[in-house]
């Protein structure tokens, strides 16, 4: 089975990003996808998996102990992995993923997709990396990727791995299209 790593905020924010994270959710559950994320009932980490989950799709979450009661652990998931450190964290989600998507977050959520987009750039896996742009939450982000590239800081190449999209059939059509085994090289 395929299961899309979901990069996102421990955060609601804005009301309309709830939408999102849900209707990510149950494309999921739809597509016969499982769900790997990091761990959490709040914020739209516990949008996303509540609606993956309710839609029938396994559900893999990975938490630090440490953040285990500040995220609070989502403790009916298929899958509830404890860990100790960040690293842990990261390395087993993206083991376990076929195909990574980032929806609006905060640093931490950034931290996880500019890793996922390190490894790649590093040749450590091949697996899509996905920018739900929802509403323009990234568009500055967007705008700074593409600064970089043009001040000789990053490549084309490595700007392009990144694909961007609005919508979740977007992210769950590129998820599909992946053929790359689960395992990721020497990321720890």
């Amino acid at each position: 089975m395929k299961n899309l790593c979901v990069f996102c905020g421990s955060a609601s924010g804005n009301a309309r990003y709830a939408a999102v994270a849900e209707e990510l959710g149950k494309a999921i559950a739809a597509r016969g996808f499982g769900l790997v994320y990091g761990g959490a009932k709040v914020g739209l980490m516990g949008m996303v998996a509540d609606a993956a989950q309710s839609g029938g799709a396994p559900t893999i979450g990975v938490i630090p102990g440490f953040l285990a009661g500040k995220e609070i652990a989502h403790e009916g998931l298929t899958e509830l992995h404890r860990v100790d450190t960040m690293h842990q964290r990261k390395a087993l989600m993206a083991d376990r993923a076929s195909a990574f998507v980032a929806l609006p977050g905060g640093l931490g959520t950034l931290d996880e997709l500019f890793e996922i987009l390190t490894w790649a750039q590093l040749g450590l896996h091949k697996k899509p990396v996905i920018l739900l742009n929802a509403f323009g939450y990234y568009d500055a982000l967007l705008t700074f990727l593409r600064h970089a590239e043009h001040e000789g800081l990053l490549r084309p190449e490595h700007r392009a791995a990144l694909h961007v999209v609005e919508n979740a059939a977007d992210v769950l059509d590129l998820a599909e299209s992946s053929g790359e085994s689960s395992h990721v090289t020497g990321a720890v």
